[in-house]
């Protein structure tokens, strides 16, 4: 509605139309500045009067608002017919005015922007301006550029042919001078061409990358030209990767430089960057020694990022940003060391009777059988290293090894080790500690049987000490009594406190003498025991069957080996001695030995054999609670089991050498011997059933 309203005003209404004079021409015609354009135009139709075939047709083009008898038409084809100044060249009519009535414009310029009208002039009669059939030319700035074409991506070393297109305009305008610059190939190597088109080889190198190339279009004499600019995209291998950090989902990312060790904290955010430049773009990856954590395809960002929301000490390693395309590849690497706390302390322990290590947390209590040795070694998971040290009752203990302070070694055990030993691991972060309590265990120690004629029957007593605190039973024959028991003939009372654990055993009138009686004592770590036979009581009941039973039991090859005591008597007497036999006191005859009140062991001691036993403790000193009975007979050394025998001593034979020179004087003085028995076998822990009759030595009163 815009375009008709214009043209009417620019036209000022060209008068009154003869319908006999009709021509077709395009109304708005827009070109830019510089180019070449054909304006379509046709005669339709004009009154055939006054001329004939052969009759020339003149026309011309007039600007709008033109006098055409005083002023110049822009083209004609009028001989002698001057046109304007500045359309001289430019402006032309084609065709043969026939039909055609059509107008090319070369070179348009900005002063060309007018409307135009034609005029056809053909015999006396025909001359007629079309008035009411303009067209108008819209001249705008030149934007239009020539086009190049050339591959997305070039290979270095590869040739590739490069075209240079103008287009945009007809065949009847003249071609535009097209001409090629850049630094990717020689100043000779593509001249100017004039044509629609312009072709350029090239071997494109690595450096060529990221060039420039210019493909120009001049257009006319008057320098209106226009060219496009392309950069270069020479494939090559990935370069320059860069790996940068940063401490926040919101600060920017710092670039590490040539520093490949990064340190952090501990729960710290930190995220990782990877870039690198390459044609074609490179596929990026992550990696954490050979695991790979994350990639990019080629297609996406240049960027590949790595988040770690809250570092953990298994973050930490070598970090690995690779970048790989069809021509090779690149990477980088980044050291995380993460910094922490002492953490997951624990300690291991082994003992000499174990090969397999057990772990054992905080307040832990480790029973260890006295004697052995313990091996505790405390470790930590900490960064930087944790200074490690162990501790019992406030004091620093020395390390087993300078070189590894968390090994505690403990030959040996005794009991006053008991108690807590503390491992401490400290670093410039914090510290941790774990405790650990130390239980001494140790399998029986029998103190006794004691046994006594009293009241009309016969009372015996044993106690036991271990850790954990014993059972004690008695073995009356095949019968076994515990806990606390009562008959008519019988009666046991048991009791503990502590370590100690208490038994006594009281028998009636009218037992056998070859009743076999024993006391047992046993916990988890090792079972002891000790067998007597019944003693005669005071009224000497008993005695004979006694001591039948007893020599009955000695057999004839004990007998025969008594009766070659006195050969013996002197290496057995220091034997004896070496033995830690002790000699009789002062004043203390055999007589006022035997005076004194009658108990088992006033007729015999055992002494037992020496064997793979646990040394010497060295306690702590009993308290009240922990003290045996008074008649209790303490024996130190542990033994599996003893036993006890009276024997009557009459072989004949040479005096003992000990005797006195008085000895005729008192021929009731009895003689005696210490015998020792080897045992080739070792002691060995036994059941409460498993009882022998062996022993290591004897001694006869």
């Amino acid at each position: 509605m815009l375009l008709p309203l214009l043209l009417a005003v620019l036209w000022g209404g060209s008068g009154a139309q003869d319908p006999r004079f009709q021509l077709k021409v395009q109304e708005w015609v827009s070109v830019q500045e510089g180019l070449c354009v054909v304006v379509p135009c046709s005669i339709e139709s004009y009154p055939r009067r006054q001329w004939t075939d052969s009759t020339p047709a003149y026309g011309s083009w007039y600007k709008d608002q033109a006098d055409t008898g005083v002023d110049l038409p822009v083209a004609t084809n009028k001989p002698d017919q001057e046109v304007q100044t500045g359309a001289k060249g430019r402006f032309q009519l084609l065709g043969d005015l026939s039909r055609s009535c059509s107008l090319l414009i070369r070179d348009i310029r900005l002063e060309d922007h007018a409307a135009y009208f034609f005029r056809l002039e053909r015999g006396p009669y025909v001359r007629y301006n079309f008035k009411e059939y303009k067209f108008f030319l819209e001249v705008t700035a030149l934007t239009q550029k020539p086009e190049i074409y050339i591959p997305k991506t070039l290979e270095p070393g590869r040739q590739v042919t490069l075209l240079c297109v103008f287009s945009g305009t007809s065949e009847e305008c003249p071609s535009p001078t097209l001409s090629w610059r850049g630094a990717a190939f020689p100043s000779d190597g593509a001249g100017p061409r004039t044509s629609h088109f312009s072709a350029l080889s090239l071997t494109p190198r690595p450096q060529d990358h990221d060039t420039e190339l210019t493909c120009r279009a001049d257009l006319s004499r008057k320098g209106v030209s226009t060219e496009t600019t392309v950069r270069l995209n020479v494939a090559y291998a990935p370069r320059n990767l860069v790996i940068s950090v940063s401490w926040s989902n919101v600060s920017a990312p710092e670039p590490q430089g040539n520093s490949s060790h990064l340190e952090a904290q501990k729960g710290q955010f930190l995220q990782l960057f990877c870039t690198a430049e390459s044609v074609p773009l490179a596929t990026l990856s992550w990696a954490l020694g050979d695991r790979i954590l994350s990639w990019a395809h080629p297609s996406g960002s240049r960027i590949l990022e790595l988040v770690l929301p809250r570092v953990k000490a298994e973050d930490a390693g070598r970090y690995t940003c690779r970048a790989e395309n069809r021509l090779g590849s690149e990477s980088g690497s980044l050291d995380l060391s993460v910094q922490y706390a002492p953490e997951n302390l624990r300690v291991t322990a082994s003992q000499a009777n174990r090969t397999v290590l057990e772990s054992f947390g905080n307040g832990t209590s480790i029973p260890v059988l006295e004697g052995q040795s313990l091996r505790l070694l405390c470790v930590t998971h900490s960064n930087p290293p944790a200074q490690l040290s162990w501790t019992r009752a406030g004091q620093t203990l020395a390390p087993s090894q300078l070189s590894d302070p968390g090994l505690l070694e403990l030959p040996q055990i005794q009991t006053e080790q008991e108690g807590e030993f503390t491992c401490w691991a400290q670093n410039p972060l914090g510290s941790q500690n774990l405790s650990l309590s130390l239980l001494v265990v140790y399998p029986p120690q029998l103190l006794g049987p004691s046994c006594s004629w009293e009241d009309g029957g016969l009372h015996c007593s044993c106690s036991s000490r271990a850790q954990p605190a014993p059972s004690l039973r008695w073995r009356l024959g095949e019968e076994l009594l515990d806990g606390n028991f009562s008959n008519a003939s019988v009666k046991v009372t048991s009791s503990s406190a502590g370590p100690w654990a208490n038994s006594s055993l009281s028998l009636g009138e009218g037992l056998s003498s070859s009743l076999r009686l024993s006391c047992e004592a046993q916990n988890v770590h090792g079972a002891q025991s000790a067998t007597v036979l019944l003693p005669p009581d005071e009224k000497g009941l008993a005695s004979k069957a006694f001591t039948s039973g007893v020599f009955l039991g000695l057999g004839l090859a004990t007998l025969l080996f008594l009766c070659l005591l006195p050969v013996l008597l002197k290496a057995l007497r220091k034997r004896g001695t070496q033995a830690g036999v002790p000699a009789p006191a002062p004043g203390d005859t055999p007589r006022s030995r035997i005076s004194r009140r009658s108990t088992i062991l006033d007729y015999i001691n055992v002494i037992p054999r020496a064997g793979p036993l646990a040394p010497k403790r060295k306690g702590k000193p009993r308290g009240p609670s922990q003290a045996p009975p008074p008649d209790a007979h303490t024996l130190e050394p542990r033994m599996n089991q003893k036993e006890l025998h009276f024997v009557s001593h009459n072989c004949p034979g040479p005096k003992s050498a000990m005797q006195g020179p008085d000895s005729e004087n008192h021929p009731e003085e009895l003689h005696y011997a210490v015998l020792n028995f080897p045992d080739p076998r070792p002691w060995e822990s036994q059941g409460p059933k498993d009882f022998h009759s062996e022993y290591a030595a004897v001694q006869f009163h």
